[in-house]
């Protein structure tokens, strides 16, 4: 078979892919809910002990207070991620908070919050 060929099958079959995962709506970010972020937080950290959750407005975020600390737990596509708030800066970002982790794998997140989420969210950030 003829590279030329070959190539046009290979970049079709990746872009079919990717329009059918579209169209069925795997792309959409995650919506969360108080129970389902205490599940997807138990997934990625499941020593933990949740004492409290604080989801966002819009359903992609949640704070997370555990008894080894509070966590952020943000929508990544279908999935989610989680990491500790052991270190990292919290910004202001026209759309809420830029969180930026001092870790190679989560460099950042950027947390769309509203005016009153904003002042709660970061109360709830500041170290104890």
């Amino acid at each position: 078979m003829p590279l030329e060929i070959l190539l046009v099958l290979v970049v079709g079959g990746i872009a079919g892919i990717t329009a059918m995962l579209h169209l069925t709506g795997k792309s959409r970010l995650r919506m969360l809910t108080p129970e389902s972020a205490r599940s997807e937080w138990l997934r990625h950290a499941p020593d933990d002990a949740v004492i409290d959750v604080t989801v966002s407005h819009d359903g992609h975020a949640a704070l997370i207070r555990t008894d080894a600390g509070n966590g952020l737990l943000w929508s990544f596509g279908a999935d989610t991620v989680a990491r500790h708030l052991l270190d990292f800066d919290l910004l202001e970002h026209p759309q809420g908070f830029e969180v930026q982790f001092h870790e190679f794998g989560a460099p950042k997140a950027i947390i769309h919050l509203d005016e009153l989420e904003r002042r709660h969210w970061q109360h709830l950030m500041e170290p104890a």
